[in-house]
Order: C-alpha cells, then structure tokens, then sequence
C-alpha cells in the first residue's frame, strides 16, 4: 500500500489544471510502461483545446471479458505550488491550495489495480480511462471514441462523499447566458434618456424561481456583470445561470422559464437581451436492473461496506460516458471538501477504494 500512497503524493503535487495535463499524462503513462503496461493516448487533446489527450491502459485477464474503471487527471485552477501532508493519516496541502485529491485519489488507486492485475492474473481482464479537461464541462470523455473500449460496462471513481455510495441518477445541465443592452447616459444630468441593462437584469433574476425547486430541479444565477462607472446608466450587463434536472424535461422547462423572464424584463425596462443556451452534460437515471449497478452493490457488500444508493446533484464523466453509448456509472471515492483549501483524504480511505475496485473485478467475472 505505501507505494499507492507515495504515488498519491507525487501524482498531487504535479500540477494539472483543466487543459494542462501533459506533465502528469506522462508520469503516469511512464508508470505503468514500467510494468510493461501498453498506454495509448488519443488525439482528443488538440481537438478540445489540452495539452494531453486521454488515456487508455488494458491489462488481458484469463477470459475475454475486460471491465472499465475510470477517473480524470485534471485539477481546478489553483495558485501557487500543491505540497502535501501526512496529518494523522490524513493528506491535505499545505498553504491554501487544493489537494487534488479530486480524481488523483481514484487515478492513484486505479494505477495500483492495473499493477496487480498485471502481477496476479485476474479472471477479467481490467481497462483504465484517464480522462482530461473534465472540470471544464466533461470535455476529454465527451470527445472520447467509446468504441475502443472491450468492455460493456465501467465505473468511474469521482464523487467525493463515502465510500459506499453509488450514485443511480445524475442531472442534465443546462447554461444560460443573457447579455442584455441598454443605452448609457449620463447618470446625474440625462438618467431619463438612458435604458439601464443593470435594472434589466435585476428585474429577470427577481423574476425567475431560483434554488432547490424540487428534489431533483436546482436552477442558480452565478454571476452578473454590467455597466462601466457609478455616473453612467448602464448599457449592457451580462448574467450567467444554470438550470439541473434529473428529468432532462425538467431541465429543459426551467431554463426556458430563465429565458421568459429575461425577455419580459429586457422589454419591461425598454432593452435588448440575447441569450445563448447550452448543454454542458446530459443526465441519466439507471434502473434497478443495472448489471454495473448489481455489480457496485455486491461488491461493495462483499467489501464489508453497505452500498448506499444516491441521486447526485452533479455531473461526472459517467455522464459523458453514457451519453456516448457506453454503460457507465459513478462512485464515491472517500474525498472530502474537493475544490477547497480544505480539500482533504484519509490513507485508509484510499486503500479501501482499492478493496472495492478488487472486488469489482472479481464480482464482474461472474457476469
């Protein structure tokens, strides 16, 4: 287990922000060549704007059968050099920076599964998806050829909670961007001649039903930005929403109710508004008859940890996964407060993750 955890530091302590995931591609690609691993990598790098591409490692078990593990190797931006402690059994960084523990975790783990596989023969053979840019919208996994895979089923090791939980539902998310012009004037001598975005913009947000709207539907303004000095009414301002919704309809009804509003209050305030939505992953909700689903569940109970079945408010690269054809669905992996300084994971958590994922294996054999 030690060399897991050393390969957890060294993996954390190379930076790899979303689109420049080079450096750590290649320790981890010189890793497992070591150990006479095959990686390839494709071209999904240069057609999504990163320094890598995405990362596919197989190691052949005693039958034909092959199952797909998962997890990124990209980080959230961050400032400043990532060291990392040993508090007690716990890794943090020192300094205000993220651990990166959000997936370095799982990508250590997964790296020590497909060195075991190579030195003890499982009964299914292991494939390995490392993906990039997965903090920027899911971008390398969206842009990867599911095709190449042997397997018909994977799990990726990315929701920072427990140990034990699976998640069977994921949302679909859907960003709005609405620019809204005015017309400036002069704020103190002609206010009456100018047409402020900022009140615009001020109007469709009052009007829109924001937060939890229901148990599976969030829909959240992010960020507002508009006008140019307190003494000029403003001219243009520019609002950032999202909309989520397990049922993709869901999603779609909110954010259209989003756009209505900034229609209304750009026509109210005597405005234009230009909005632009987008997909940035689509949801899925698994039946109870998922054979990744049994598999994680069995698994896990084997593993002495009782699964816990969970609908996710976030997105992971199983959405991507899915979305492309393939059967893929997520799970915890022990990590705490992932994109803060108080970004946090226990040794023992990391090596209860390999457990399970070696119980994945053996429990995908007998399907």
């Amino acid at each position: 287990m030690s060399a897991m955890l050393d390969r957890f530091v060294r993996l954390c302590e190379i930076p790899s922000p979303t689109g420049s995931e080079r450096a750590v591609a290649d320790a981890v690609a010189a890793e497992l060549d070591g150990h006479g691993i095959d990686v390839v990598e494709d071209d999904s790098g240069a057609r999504i704007g990163a320094t890598a591409g995405n990362l596919l490692a197989r190691v052949p078990g005693e039958g034909d059968g092959y199952v797909m593990f998962a997890a990124h190797l990209d980080t959230v931006p961050h400032q400043g050099p990532i060291e990392v402690v040993d508090d007690g059994g716990v890794f943090r960084s020192v300094g205000e920076t993220i651990l990166g523990a959000d997936n370095k975790a799982a990508v250590a783990v997964l790296v020590e599964l497909l060195i075991g596989a190579v030195e003890t023969t499982t009964a299914v053979g292991i494939e390995l998806l490392l993906t990039v840019s997965e903090e920027d919208g899911l971008r390398g996994a969206g842009a990867f050829d599911v095709s190449q895979l042997h397997s018909e089923f994977g799990f990726v090791l990315d929701h920072a909670s427990p140990i034990g939980e699976v998640a069977v539902a994921s949302p679909t998310y859907k960003r709005l961007v609405a620019e809204f012009s005015g017309i400036e004037a002069h704020a103190g001598i002609r206010p009456e001649a100018g047409r402020s975005a900022i009140e615009a913009a001020s109007a469709a947000i009052a009007a829109m039903e924001l937060g939890r709207l229901d148990e599976e539907t969030t829909a959240n303004i992010g960020s507002i930005d508009g006008g140019s000095a307190t003494n000029v009414v403003a001219g243009r301002c520019q609002v950032e929403a999202e909309a989520r919704g397990i049922e993709q309809g869901r999603a779609e009804a909110t954010v259209m109710a989003m756009v209505d509003a900034c229609t209304w209050a750009a026509g109210e305030h005597g405005c234009d508004v230009d909005v632009e939505i987008s997909e940035v992953f689509r949801g899925y909700r698994l039946r109870s008859s998922s054979t990744p689903l049994g598999v994680a569940k069995a698994a896990l109970q084997a593993s002495g940890v009782p699964p816990v079945e969970l609908i996710s408010g976030g997105g992971s690269d199983a959405n991507a996964l899915r979305a492309g054809g393939f059967d893929a669905i997520l799970l915890a992996n022990g990590t705490e407060a992932n994109h803060t300084t108080h970004e946090c994971v226990a040794a023992k958590e990391l090596e209860r993750m390999l457990v399970v994922c070696d119980a994945i294996v053996a429990e995908a054999a007998r399907c």
